[in-house]
């Protein structure tokens, strides 16, 4: 009898996930385009269109496309990962220009960034443990040598960073995910005794460095600034003139393996994400490998962070490796941690090929199971700075502290073309293309509006159909211009 109310009991619960499912299922494939408007967004260049509504459209029934027609085809049915959120870093180089702006200034650019009405509504933030090149110089939170941290503080940040965060976070609606990547670790720490140029952490400090981030996370959070995250160090194969170390896959492995995730655990942070790699998509693989099939490590392992910076050697974006670690590892996560032009030139501000960069990394990125994308600084100044060792480069908005004024690139549009209209929660949703002149992705919002990304990379407008089920509506594209449909 025992067995025969176990049976009935597991059958009961069987049936409730199974309805479960088909109900969340269901809700999936209830979306409709019957009566709805599709509201059209575009920014184009050789035009004053910068996220500007430029049509109102319905949608009609559908029969077979015709090989001459362009079409993107959205498939409610099929949806893919869950969005956590777009945005930009807060690093002592924004922070520094922010200060020098007009009170006016600054609360336009914080509306600008994170006011989802006004603005394009960023919801993530990154910022650095001590010094970035984008610092006016080199700093750590310790004395040097002190490796008990005896002398741990964060007095640094709090003349340009925290505020600058805490603003931001208020725009925000007082929300905003925030995590936090190290450079370089104190230069006693290291095989070559300094915080630039590469160098490793020696094995005798594994131990100090991993207390490191756990007293930086603790000082901000009693700042009011949860902390989402950690990164285990900003591009960890890359041997720069600014706060660089170097860690092999196996060596980035043992350290989060044996003293960095148990060190986390410990002191009561367990909760908080540990995001590997943060470098470029060209090693990411042989990366994800290594990390992930040690499961002792793994297990400390939330995902993987990429940049964009693989074209350095020449090629083109490895687009298809963070596709391949998606595949090869549907559990963990993929987040986009860096990205922005470089080489600063003021008579480029304009320069659209700086914007349709963003855009066909976004897509290509998210269309490959990327779950958020961050932008490197939000805000530099009239010569692309300030940085210590003089890497200068673009931000999507940039302040003349001469002047006062704002200038506003492209690329800020572009990024706004989804984090304006995507929401965090929601779902990526299948869409498809039919010429290659054309880019797109969908997500499906929880307050149920499909937002609709398309790019036209194109010399030429292009007029396509958009297909979403059986029904279709036609829209006109620019040439190099992106749009986002709402409906």
């Amino acid at each position: 009898m025992k067995n025969c109310n176990l049976k009935i009991s597991f059958l009961l619960l069987s049936f409730t996930f199974l309805a479960q499912g088909q109900e969340a299922s269901k809700k999936q494939s209830d979306f409709i385009t019957n009566g709805k408007n599709i509201a059209v967004y575009t920014t184009a260049d050789s035009t004053k269109l910068r996220l500007t509504q430029t049509d109102n459209l319905v949608f009609v029934a559908a029969g077979q496309p015709l090989e001459t027609e362009i079409c993107v085809f959205v498939t409610p049915q099929k949806t893919f990962q869950t969005f956590m959120g777009i945005g930009g870093a807060i690093t002592d180089a924004s922070a520094e220009v922010f200060a020098k702006l007009s009170k006016e200034k600054q609360q336009e650019l914080l509306h600008a960034y994170y006011d989802k009405d006004k603005g394009i509504g960023y919801t993530l933030a990154r910022t650095s443990i001590h010094s970035t090149d984008f610092s006016s110089a080199s700093y750590t939170y310790i004395q040097e040598g002190d490796a008990a941290l005896k002398t741990f503080n964060i007095d640094h940040d709090k003349q340009y960073r925290i505020p600058m965060i805490k603003e931001a976070t208020k725009i925000a609606g007082g929300k905003l995910l925030l995590y936090v990547t190290p450079w370089s670790p104190p230069a006693f720490m290291k095989s070559n005794k300094s915080m630039l140029k590469g160098g490793t952490l020696l094995p005798e400090y594994y131990q100090a460095w991993a207390n490191y981030y756990t007293k930086f996370i603790k000082a901000y959070e009693k700042e009011g600034m949860p902390i989402w995250g950690i990164t285990t160090e900003n591009e960890p194969m890359a041997v720069q003139k600014w706060e660089s170390c170097v860690y092999t896959a196996e060596a980035e492995r043992d350290f989060l393996k044996n003293f960095l995730g148990p060190t986390m655990k410990k002191q009561g942070l367990g909760d908080k994400k540990i995001v590997v790699w943060d470098h470029n998509r060209d090693l990411m693989n042989q990366r994800a490998n290594v990390i992930y099939q040690d499961p002792e490590a793994s297990k400390y392992a939330w995902g993987m962070a990429f940049h964009w910076y693989e074209t350095w050697a020449g090629g083109a974006p490895m687009f298809d490796n963070v596709r391949k670690v998606h595949e090869a590892y549907p559990d963990k996560k993929l987040l986009f941690t860096e990205g922005c032009v470089e080489k600063f030139d003021a008579t480029k501000y304009q320069f659209w090929p700086n914007a349709e960069r963003y855009g066909i990394s976004m897509i290509n990125d998210f269309n490959n199971g990327t779950v958020g994308w961050t932008d490197w600084n939000i805000l530099l100044d009239q010569n692309g700075g300030p940085n210590h060792v003089g890497n200068f480069c673009f931000a999507p908005i940039h302040a003349d502290t001469n002047s006062g004024e704002l200038i506003y690139t492209p690329s800020y549009y572009y990024i706004g073309h989804f984090s304006k209209f995507i929401h965090p929660d929601a779902k990526r949703v299948s869409t498809a293309v039919s010429r290659s002149s054309l880019l797109s992705t969908s997500f499906l919002n929880t307050d149920g509006k499909m937002i609709t990304v398309v790019m036209n990379q194109s010399d030429k407008k292009v007029t396509y159909n958009l297909f979403v089920g059986t029904d279709k509506t036609i829209v006109v594209i620019p040439a190099h211009a992106i749009q986002t449909l709402v409906y």
